[in-house]
């Protein structure tokens, strides 16, 4: 069976940060590793993330690093969208409901504010699951966006296997209930960080 895998980077390091915090990271060799060994082999793998356009030297060699071919690198292809910067006033408190105005504590109200958000990563996750539906029977997402619905009810109305290796966390329920099988990461975490003990 030919899997292809579908990686949103900032799924799998929001998940990263909510769980182990900005001190241990998620190998993504050893998550290719840990795929491969409970789904099966993988066809191909891509890893899509949004980035800064200023030069960044720490994060090309990671990406250099995610297409280094086994056993050295988890032989993924990269590819980078935008960032959009978007001014903000105010946001939603989501334990009250109350929309509040934004700040900034040292500009006497005259600082503008701006947040960044991903741009093109779920169109470019879709479109390389479309491209491709002839080359693979299994799709293996690594995403927990539900804007992926329709691409994965059309692929699985189509005859193709959906699996996913996501967290417990951050999933749609849309996306679980159309999987023929879910890998929850959270389950191995020790194994994903380097962290096992010497009886694992």
């Amino acid at each position: 069976m030919r899997r292809l895998w579908l990686i949103d980077a900032s799924y799998i390091h929001a998940n990263n940060l909510a769980l182990l915090g900005s001190q241990r990271r998620i190998d993504y060799l050893r998550l290719r590793e840990l795929i491969e060994h409970e789904l099966g082999p993988l066809w191909r793998g891509y890893f899509l993330n949004s980035a800064q356009d200023e030069p960044n030297e720490g994060r090309d060699r990671f990406h250099n690093w995610l297409q280094t071919a086994a056993p050295h690198g988890p032989n993924l292809i990269v590819k980078l969208y935008g960032l959009k910067s978007e001014r903000v006033r105010s946001a939603w408190c989501a334990d009250c409901g109350t929309k509040v105005d934004l700040r900034c504590p040292h500009g006497n109200g005259q600082h503008r504010l701006f947040n960044q958000r991903q741009m093109g990563v779920d169109v470019g996750l879709a479109s390389l699951a479309l491209i491709h539906r002839e080359r693979y029977d299994s799709l293996v997402l690594s995403s927990g966006d539900g804007d992926l619905l329709d691409a994965v009810e059309h692929l699985s109305e189509a005859g193709k296997r959906i699996e996913l290796a996501v967290f417990s966390t951050g999933v749609a329920t849309d996306l679980q209930a159309r999987s023929d099988r879910v890998l929850w990461l959270d389950d191995h975490l020790p194994a994903l960080t380097g962290q096992e003990g010497p009886d694992a």
